[in-house]
């Protein structure tokens, strides 16, 4: 018998590690840190010898995209496949009581409901909602098409083949196990009908010319998951894209970690059932929509009548977090008696414009009466400049005026439909209104959109404290003290209610210990 020969293994160098990690970002969209260089190398090795071409033309045929089955082949080796059935059951109640009962009811007599899912890995998200589209809908004069989408070829045999482990169904209710599975030979195995009701495509969601974006519109897109994968740049093309492939007040769903600031303002954001998604903009009545915002879960409320507080200082009692921001504004009202600056006047520019540097300036010194004089002063044409109108909504609400703050947030989320400072500063607001539930839906969005950005997490944690739910309190408020050591200098300018970095540290620190956590 002769001996079997082996590839052997070729070495890469730093600059082939380099192209292979453009060549994956180009080619899947995925993006690889400098942590993960090492990790990418011996995928590099591994495809070298197993494919046994040289490094520079298996390189040349990967970046010229001449090679898609090496393409399917990395997605096996790079791309995440673990999943189960109902993964984040938040979105399927969601989905089940608001979303697709309303998308029902838009389409009228035109009887048909489309759902995709995109990078539905091995078939258990679009097993899901293909289940909890039959739960909604019994009827079958209602045709439910359901599509998922993988760029990886093993992954979508497995998903046809509609075979699972008990760990895949380890959040599957038990009368949904007993619907819609039979056990066979260790495995669980899918109902036939609902299996052939899903179809399974193989696209690459980083090629603007597949198929799958050709499609007609779909009244739900799935797409957990996959952003947090993506570069910026990518992940900002697959956005543009699923937009336009759904229908107008249709529905998209992202991975919990997920949000789309920064990627798109062609959605507005909802929050029910304890989870937030999107719905594409446009939508009959989705301005109202947003103004009925559901009650936010848990935190103890209502508040106890005797209120609680906190000490910025240990002569200095707060019942609420905006009250003492009023105090602020008015420990320093006595700065702006100095002489007022001139008005901004528009520069010659060759597009309407404003310097809003000076107007920050008197922020920065709490000369905030002046700096809201100056703002108001602004051509009309900037009340459309969602920084001037966040600006605006900041020292409105440093001077107490807080309906006009509301006023001015609302516009601003008009333009900006997912700015987290204007989330904020509503809950600021609402929490002056005595609209707890509110305040704290808004402290959620803003918390959602930005994950970074201290000041609802410390809003949130004062809440809770004075709500009695010290638990909550001491998970706010520990996240909010490690965010606030790193938060930039402007954001602490413009929501820090007048104090600065150390004192809202100081505060943070002083709250955990008061509702028995560490500082």
């Amino acid at each position: 018998m002769l001996a079997q020969v082996r590839t052997p293994m070729v070495e890469a160098s730093t600059d082939a590690i380099e192209r292979f990690r453009a060549a994956v970002a180009g080619g899947l969209g995925l993006q690889f840190e400098e942590a993960k260089l090492g990790f990418l190398a011996g995928v590099l090795q591994r495809r070298l010898q197993i494919t046994g071409q040289p490094v520079e033309r298996y390189l040349s045929r990967l970046e010229s995209e001449q090679d898609q089955d090496e393409v399917g082949a990395l997605a096996q080796e790079l791309t995440v496949g673990e999943t189960y059935f109902f993964r984040n059951a938040d979105h399927y109640r969601a989905l089940t009581e608001h979303v697709l009962p309303e998308r029902l009811a838009a389409h009228g007599a035109a009887r048909v409901l489309r759902i995709l899912s995109l990078g539905c890995a091995s078939g258990e998200e679009p097993y899901s909602l293909a289940i909890m589209a039959r739960t909604v809908i019994q009827d079958p004069a209602w045709p439910v098409s359901i599509l998922g989408v993988d760029v990886n070829p093993v992954i979508l045999d497995k998903a046809r083949r509609g075979r699972y482990s008990e760990w895949a169904l380890r959040e599957t209710p038990a009368d949904v196990r007993h619907r819609w599975f039979r056990a066979e030979g260790g495995h669980l195995v899918l109902d036939d009908a609902l299996r052939e009701a899903v179809r399974f495509e193989r696209h690459n969601l980083v090629d603007e010319h597949a198929r799958v974006w050709q499609l007609d519109p779909f009244d739900v897109i799935f797409c957990r998951n996959v952003l947090m994968y993506f570069t910026p740049a990518q992940a900002h093309a697959l956005v543009g894209r699923t937009a336009r492939l759904l229908q107008t007040g249709g529905y998209l769903f992202l991975g919990h970690a997920e949000t789309l600031r920064g990627l798109s303002t062609a959605f507005h954001l909802r929050h029910t059932h304890g989870t937030f998604y999107y719905q594409r903009k446009d939508a009959p009545g989705s301005a109202a929509q947003r103004e009925q915002a559901p009650p936010a879960r848990a935190h103890g409320l209502p508040l106890p009548a005797d209120g609680g507080g906190f000490r910025l200082r240990p002569e200095e009692l707060a019942d609420t977090w905006i009250a003492t921001i009023g105090r602020a504004a008015a420990r320093v009202a006595a700065l702006a008696e100095a002489p007022r600056p001139r008005p901004i006047a528009r520069a010659g520019q060759q597009k309407p414009g404003w310097e809003l540097g000076l107007v920050l300036e008197l922020l920065r010194k709490e000369r905030f009466a002046d700096a809201l004089a100056m703002v108001e002063a602004l051509p009309p044409e900037s009340g459309g400049d969602p920084d001037v109108l966040l600006l605006h909504a900041v020292l409105l609400t440093h001077g107490g005026q807080l309906a006009r703050a509301e006023e001015v947030c609302q516009r601003l989320l008009d333009v900006d439909d997912l700015n987290a400072g204007a989330h904020y500063l509503l809950a600021l607001c609402r929490e002056g209104s005595s609209d707890v539930s509110r305040a704290l839906h808004h402290d959620q969005a803003a918390a959602y959109l930005d994950p970074g950005f201290a000041m609802p997490r410390l809003h949130l944690g004062l809440l809770s404290r004075r709500a009695g739910d010290r638990a909550a309190a001491r998970q706010e408020l520990g996240q909010a003290l490690v965010l606030l050591q790193r938060e930039e200098a402007s954001r602490i300018l413009l929501f820090g209610g007048g104090f600065g970095r150390e004192a809202l540290v100081a505060l943070c620190r002083a709250e955990l210990v008061a509702c028995g956590g560490m500082p």
